[in-house]
């Protein structure tokens, strides 16, 4: 069974950055799609971006031109680069890969 553990959120300044990273383990993680989404209080839950095993990413609109998805196929680690955060960026970012869900991780942005 895939497992999938979020990590690097917290509270940044509107304007500022964060790295989220997601290792993955149960599966051969080098082929495999990776996701991250997120879902904020009373919202669907959507898209950020995709990498495929080939490196290939797809970025939802919600984010797209502020953040960048990378891979680590020897650390078996996804990694989503977000840059001048928004007030309205503040959800859950969670991490998905063949049908499973990590447990997500917090971010919050606000002065």
């Amino acid at each position: 069974q895939v497992q999938l553990v979020e990590s690097g959120g917290g509270l940044v300044q509107p304007g500022g950055s964060l790295r989220l990273s997601c290792a993955v383990s149960g599966t051969i993680f080098s082929k495999k799609t990776v996701g991250w989404y997120r879902q904020a209080p009373r919202k669907e839950r959507d898209l950020v971006a995709l990498i495929s095993g080939l490196g290939t990413a797809t970025y939802g609109d919600s984010m797209k031109g502020r953040v960048a998805i990378s891979r680590d196929n020897a650390q078996n680690t996804v990694y989503l680069e977000m840059n001048s955060l928004k007030p309205e960026d503040t959800a859950v970012y969670l991490c998905y890969c063949m049908g499973s869900w990590g447990q997500g991780t917090q971010v919050t942005v606000s002065s």
